[in-house]
């Protein structure tokens, strides 16, 4: 057996030319491929130790998927626009990080149309070679960008018009347990910007015409390692269960599938301190 040690943070995940999620967990300062450990048995441990994912300081609870209480409380990245963007405070000058928040919030966004199981509208910063970070680690099968508009408080507020009438929340069990029927979302994104014209002419007539861009993108399919999928998905919580082994059935979005219908969302424990052994 291989053994690693330390800190880990969400799985970083890309694909490659036809869009297979490859999948690396960081744990301490190196990184385990986990793609290639389909149908391994692992043996995770956790040692009751979690360090901020920002800060590194050692903290009993972890906040928002890795922060201590200080960092939540105080970084720009945990305030509650960053969940709802169309609540965005930079303009009142109440922004806890303005420089943060100008690289990361003053900036073109996109707003996508994802197939998670459910159909679903999000934001991304980033859509890199036609595929968003953010569709992966939802486990979209499916996904589009629609729009490009000029920062996240836009996004939010055509995110929020788009709400009603289509879900922004992924149901991971829905997720975990199949691979979903397709769905026509070039349709759907036609349908949906026909229905919210008039919230999008108020928008761009308070912020100008250049706020949004309707983009015209094909749809991309997203293929995850998985061998077998769970019947009846069974979570590991690692602050009640301190060790575990299983055999690695699957990685999506940022899920472990192990066998005995087991998952684990990884990217909850970013900043636990944990020894992972893996087959040499």
């Amino acid at each position: 057996m291989t053994i690693y040690q330390g800190n880990i943070r969400k799985m970083r995940v890309s694909t490659d030319a036809e869009h297979h999620a490859q999948y690396q967990l960081p744990i301490g300062e190196q990184f385990i491929d986990m793609t290639p450990l389909l149908g391994k048995k692992l043996n995770v441990s956790f040692d009751n130790q979690i360090n901020c994912v920002h800060c590194q300081a050692k903290t009993k609870k972890s906040f928002n998927q890795g922060y201590c209480y200080r960092c939540l409380t105080k970084l720009a990245q945990c305030d509650t626009c960053i969940i709802k963007p169309e609540l965005c405070h930079y303009d009142a000058g109440t922004c806890r990080e303005p420089s943060w928040g100008e690289a990361n919030c003053l900036t073109d966004h996109y707003v996508y149309l994802a197939n998670t199981g459910t159909i679903k509208v999000g934001i991304t910063r980033h859509v890199s070679d036609a595929v968003s970070s953010r569709w992966l680690d939802q486990g979209a099968t499916q996904a589009m960008a629609i729009m490009r508009v000029q920062n996240r408080l836009t996004s939010g507020l055509v995110e929020t018009a788009m709400k009603e009438f289509i879900a922004d929340k992924t149901n991971w069990r829905t997720m975990l347990k199949g691979q979903p029927d397709m769905v026509d979302l070039q349709q759907l994104k036609e349908d949906l910007i026909t229905e919210i014209e008039d919230q999008l002419d108020e928008i761009t007539e308070e912020y100008g015409f250049q706020a949004i861009d309707i983009l015209d993108l094909p749809p991309v399919d997203i293929h995850y390692p998985v061998a077998q999928y769970p019947e009846k998905v069974k979570s590991i919580n690692l602050d009640k269960e301190l060790s575990f082994s299983g055999v690695l059935q699957g990685i999506k979005g940022q899920y472990w599938m192990l066998d005995g219908d087991r998952v684990i969302n990884m990217r909850k424990y970013s900043g636990y301190y944990l020894t992972v052994e893996t087959p040499e």
